[in-house]
């Protein structure tokens, strides 16, 4: 198998065709109580990390099945984060896998599934491809082109 995006995990898996897409950004605004003071005054400090919840569905005779999600578990149990492409090849950050659901349906005789929708909730952490190593990798060798002049 060639290095396909599954949607979206760059690994060896054929690609998992999406369905929904759906962002989340936040910024982080904690209050403060004051003695005698009427509201409570805030504080910008700092955008919160991006969520992405992706949906797909999987048809086990033509785009994968339990082994596409069980090497997502896998990735999940690592706790490691990774690179995460969007189909067209656009690098969007590293992100870490939260949670995954899924639904099987149209059950055959023999208790597979037909159709099975998932769920995945993913969390950005780095805008390097390997995480805080890709950050810290990145810092040592801008730390070596200064020091050798490169």
């Amino acid at each position: 198998m060639a290095l396909a995006t599954l949607g979206l995990f760059v690994f060896s898996l054929p690609t998992i065709p999406l369905q929904d897409w759906d962002e989340g950004h936040a910024w982080r605004h904690p209050s403060q109580t004051t003695v005698g003071g009427s509201g409570q005054p805030t504080q910008f400090t700092g955008k919160d990390n991006d969520t992405l919840i992706i949906s797909a569905e999987l048809r086990p005779e033509i785009t994968g099945g339990d082994l596409s999600i069980e090497v997502l578990k896998r990735m999940a149990d690592t706790g490691q984060p990774w690179p995460l492409v969007r189909g067209g090849g656009k690098f969007l950050g590293s992100y870490v896998i939260e949670s995954i659901g899924n639904k099987q349906s149209e059950l055959m005789f023999d208790g597979k599934a037909r159709s099975i929708s998932f769920t995945m909730v993913l969390k950005k952490v780095s805008d390097q491809p390997f995480g805080l190593a890709g950050e810290a990798l990145g810092l040592a060798v801008g730390m070596v082109r200064s020091v050798v002049g490169a």
